[in-house]
């Protein structure tokens, strides 16, 4: 099935040897993108499980810079070696322990000399020890071990470290050490020029006060950098003096442990001094020492990247970034780097003005500031006719993404405020709405009070520029509800129209006015205003929903349904009377059925008969144990609690997504075999028995819907009858995948990759072509005239402004030849 919006800052990437590429580690798969464009070239299928590592193999002479080979890790247990310019996978090697972190040091101390036989390569591998683990649950099963990829086994015998749980190991740029941290304590060994399976390794440790959080050595000198969860970072110079560099023996008769002497060091530690540095407020994530050793690069929380002049300690700063930085990696070519942030994007940067290149962007992932008001429902919004997701994310911003294209379309600022995650949040955005044609949002913003007062809810509209695609701000309402809080928003299918539904118990009409023509003036838009008011006995109105042909308003007041007719705003009818509030409505395409939900402790499921006006079906949720729950046998689980109701546009259709726990016994050998821990089942109104089961896994938090289907989309299985529709779920950490309503059991869809991979190369435009476009080709057919200096003119124009500015022409000799070029010669008859 196609599946999208995978991590790409879960682990770090790496650049090709001639920096064309950066690989990243998304998934259970390698995405490989062009670092000129931004834009994903191709893709390493092969892992069971998530990437966790990624090393290209260095080029060792300056004519190898085309060589295109890595290795990857994965927590399949895996290690696969591949040609990532065919992509294709070489070899494998199963170790059968899932690997958190991988380093070859290696291949960075390898010679070039040729005449030399090639000894084993070695890789260290942060491994974790799954069966100990659940035997004993505080015991160490994190263990740094040694591999020989030569003869694709683990070193017997050799286990370098253990600890209570898996981290990363980091090696030094020349591959001669190696290191990790626990805690408060620091541990690096040194790695013998010759490596073999029966060497013995030399190792120091280093101490601090607090847990360290980063990492870093230095590339020619013996000086290790270390930051921790305060901001502070430790800068430890000739480390291992005593233990690497003089083979183990004396120095001067012994180590000197005169605190005067060695500065900053902390009790038998194997250094000679110890800086430290304090400018992060938070734990510093992010260190890494330029290739000349002379800066050292820092980063966190604060999204700023600072760079540290290690001779004098001044620095200098990236700012307004916008997310906390993760990791930081150099490049072959010393122009280019790249960071990677937390909201998932990776900043190509140019070095060393550090001036930003441009993004590679993925789904911003979800973070606890994103909160919704206590409604049913989740952050992510859809857009059914263009295939596409609305995401709020941490910055105040909304961001829409292709489900088919697996890209960002664009980026919408709600409010003006920059990345400050030192202060307390002040603005929550809680709701997005879209209407069905995408042409316009809505949101709903909170401005929190200060000590009980200066609250203030906005509800704001936007408009979609038809070519651009860019939504600009249309109308500001304040307090729309008075103080309370808003609970839904939907949108009129056939009008521009769309009702806001409060917890103060009413709910208002809005209105788009178009663009009136007056006489004698020009046309003015005079935005969304207030249409109706309506309430029901003082309730609470928590949800609302349109039928298809935007005849009937159906508002949930608490326990029951109202239903309205929007354009006299008078109450049809009232159903239903659930035990605990209803909190989703939703029209089943064209059809005469109403779904409705409701949460608490008897939640519940319910279709409802617009034409007979009752209960066609229910789903009770009772309660056991303190837990609602509903145990159904066509599916052997569990059910906790509903999530999400998506209905069919153009068929008598709908989707639940529901969450289920599977701690009870009789829950499938499946769903337990995929770590699901949601399920989703596909409905048709006129049975309860469901025609479609999906097991899920990450449901909590997670979304559903029908979208528009694309041409690009393939079935997997035989040829059905293609889907005008595709069911699209996303998960609580914004991962997706597109499903087949119309097939069998378990039908997944596919689509050919290719068509969104780009190609690696950017075609620059220089001179004239870089400011007007690409000239029309001229005939190269010679026209008969007596006139010869003509056509020598006719040809100049097209290239006389192309190249730089400094080789071009004076500029009466440029004026002149461009005049005469436009002018129109006739050739005159002598008699």
């Amino acid at each position: 099935m196609f599946s999208g919006g995978k991590s790409f800052v879960s682990s770090p990437p790496a650049f090709s040897n001639d920096a064309k590429r950066l690989l990243v580690c998304t998934g259970n798969t390698v995405s490989i993108f062009s670092t000129s464009t931004g834009l994903q070239t191709s893709e390493l299928e092969g892992h069971g499980a998530q990437v966790t590592s990624v090393i290209v193999v260095p080029a060792l002479t300056p004519a190898s810079k085309v060589l295109c080979y890595c290795w990857t890790a994965s927590l399949d247990g895996k290690i696969n070696y591949w040609d990532f310019a065919a992509p294709e996978m070489m070899r494998t090697i199963d170790i059968r322990f899932p690997i958190h972190s991988m380093v070859i040091p290696s291949l960075l101390s390898q010679t070039t000399e040729s005449n030399q036989k090639l000894p084993d390569l070695f890789a260290y591998v942060y491994t974790e020890d799954v069966k100990k683990k659940d035997q004993e649950p505080n015991s160490l099963c994190g263990q740094i071990r040694k591999c020989n990829l030569t003869k694709s086994r683990l070193v017997g015998g050799v286990t370098l470290a253990e600890t209570q749980r898996p981290g990363s190991i980091t090696i030094s740029p020349s591959g001669k050490y190696i290191g990790m941290y626990e805690k408060c304590k620091l541990r690096v060994w040194e790695i013998p020029a010759k490596d073999s399976e029966n060497v013995g390794y030399k190792k120091i440790r280093l101490h601090h006060t607090k847990s360290f959080t980063a990492l870093a050595f230095h590339p020619t000198e013996n000086v290790v950098a270390a930051g921790d969860v305060t901001g502070r970072i430790l800068v430890w110079r000739g480390v291992g003096n005593g233990t690497f560099v003089y083979d183990g023996k004396l120095i001067n008769g012994g180590l000197n442990k005169n605190a005067e002497d060695r500065p900053g060091v902390r009790d038998e530690d194997d250094a000679d001094s110890c800086t430290t540095w304090h400018w992060h407020s938070a734990q510093v994530n992010i260190l890494f020492f330029s290739s000349d050793g002379a800066y050292l690069y820092s980063g966190g929380r604060e999204g700023v990247l600072v760079v540290w002049q290690l001779d004098t300690g001044n620095k200098k700063f990236l700012p307004r970034i916008g997310s906390p930085l993760l990791y930081f990696i150099n490049s072959p070519d010393p122009s280019l780097c790249s960071i990677s942030c937390a909201d998932n994007q990776i900043q190509l940067l140019r070095m060393p003005s550090m001036e930003i290149l441009r993004s590679i962007l993925g789904i911003k992932l979800p973070t606890s500031n994103m909160e919704m008001y206590e409604g049913f429902g989740s952050n992510i919004v859809f857009n059914h006719t263009a295939g596409s997701i609305a995401v709020p994310t941490e910055n105040y911003r909304v961001q829409f993404y292709s489900l088919f294209d697996d890209r960002e379309i664009s980026e919408v600022q709600i409010c003006e405020r920059n990345h400050q995650p030192g202060d307390e949040i002040t603005v929550k955005v809680n709701l997005v709405a879209l209407s069905p044609d995408g042409s316009t949002m809505s949101t709903v913003e909170t401005r929190l009070s200060e000590e009980g007062i200066g609250s203030l809810v906005s509800l704001k509209f936007w408009a979609c520029d038809s070519q651009s695609k860019q939504f600009s701000l249309s109308t500001v309402i304040y307090e729309p509800h008075r103080e309370a809080g808003i609970s839904s928003i939907a949108f009129r299918p056939t009008r521009h129209m769309a009702v806001s539904c409060s917890y103060g118990g009413d709910f208002k009409v809005w209105v788009h006015r178009h663009e009136i023509p007056l006489k004698d003036q020009t046309h003015q838009n005079t935005g969304w205003t207030c249409h109706a008011v309506g309430s029901y006995k003082k309730k609470p109105m928590i949800a609302a929903a349109f039928s298809s042909d935007g005849s009937v308003l159906a508002v949930a007041a608490e326990n029951v349904i109202t239903l309205w007719d929007p354009d006299r705003n008078t109450l049809l009818t009232v159903i239903g009377d659930s035990l605990e509030p209803i909190t989703t409505l939703s029209f089943v395409g064209k059809s005469e059925y109403l779904v409705s939900a409701s949460r608490g402790t008897n939640p519940q499921l319910t279709l409802w008969s617009m034409s007979k006006l009752c209960t066609t079906w229910s789903y009770r949720l009772d309660a056991e144990g303190g837990y609602a729950e509903k145990y159904d046998s066509l599916t052997d689980c569990y059910f906790d609690m509903l999530l999400s109701i998506a209905c069919s546009m153009d068929d008598s259709t709908f989707a639940v997504l529901a969450l289920f726990r599977l701690s009870r016994p009789t829950v499938s050998a499946e769903a337990t075999s995929q770590g699901a821990d949601g399920v989703i089942l596909l409905f048709n109104p006129e049975t309860p028995v469901p025609l479609s089961t999906w097991f899920v896994s990450k449901a909590q938090g997670g979304g559903l819907s029908f979208v528009k289907s694309s041409p690009q989309l393939e079935d997997e299985v035989a040829r059905t009858k293609a889907a005008n529709e595709v069911l699209a779920y996303v998960n609580g950490a914004h991962e997706y995948v597109l499903l087949n309503p119309n097939g069998e059991q378990a039908t997944g869809l596919s689509i050919s990759r290719q068509q969104n991979f780009s190609s690696l190369e950017k075609t620059d435009k220089f001179g004239y072509a870089s400011i007007y476009g690409e000239l029309a080709e001229l005939s190269m057919k010679k026209y008969e005239t007596p006139f010869p200096s003509v056509v020598a003119s006719e040809r100049s124009w097209k290239t006389i402004f192309s190249g730089p500015s400094h080789s071009l022409p004076p500029l009466p000799k440029l004026c002149s030849e461009f005049l005469e070029s436009l002018l129109e010669r006739r050739s005159a008859i002598v008699e």
